[in-house]
């Protein structure tokens, strides 16, 4: 994946280590970056946090805030995000969380995944998209590609 060997490359020049905290994509964006030959260089390491429980448990995101905003939202993408930076060696971090489906309702629909980034120094950047229902695996490859564009844009 081009996207990949140029978050490394960069990462590797700003002397940035990184780490990621999925839920929806299950370390597909890890994955994407540590298939890469010589990744050990930048690549600090990735949570798996796919329920709640592991959010809390592994990154520290409280569970109020997901009781509050529910898991899907751009609060918790930020406290994910700010877990993952706390909990390792990284000096980028970013996370997803996100409805994959198949299912959802009004208030989640679908395709809706959030993202945070966080940076050592820096506010925590955060979005949601509305990806629709394209299938799980869409949307999941969808996400995944939007968080390796989010560290690449905002990599040092």
């Amino acid at each position: 994946m081009k996207v990949a060997a140029q978050i490394l490359d960069k990462a590797s020049q700003s002397n940035t280590m990184i780490a990621t905290a999925e839920s929806c994509t299950g370390g597909m964006v890890a994955a994407a970056l540590t298939e890469i030959p010589g990744s050990s260089r930048v690549v600090d390491r990735g949570f798996v946090t796919y329920s709640n429980a592991a959010k809390t448990q592994m990154i520290g995101v409280d569970a109020a805030l997901i009781a509050a905003h529910g898991a899907v939202s751009e609060p918790v993408a930020v406290a994910m995000a700010e877990g993952a930076l706390t909990n390792s060696d990284a000096g980028i971090a970013v996370s997803i969380t996100g409805l994959a489906g198949p299912g959802g309702s009004n208030h989640k629909p679908e395709g809706r995944v959030c993202f945070g980034l966080a940076q050592t120094g820096q506010a925590t950047h955060f979005e949601t998209i509305e990806f629709g229902a394209l299938g799980r695996e869409n949307v999941r490859i969808g996400a995944r590609d939007n968080a390796l564009q989010l560290l690449l844009r905002h990599l040092p």
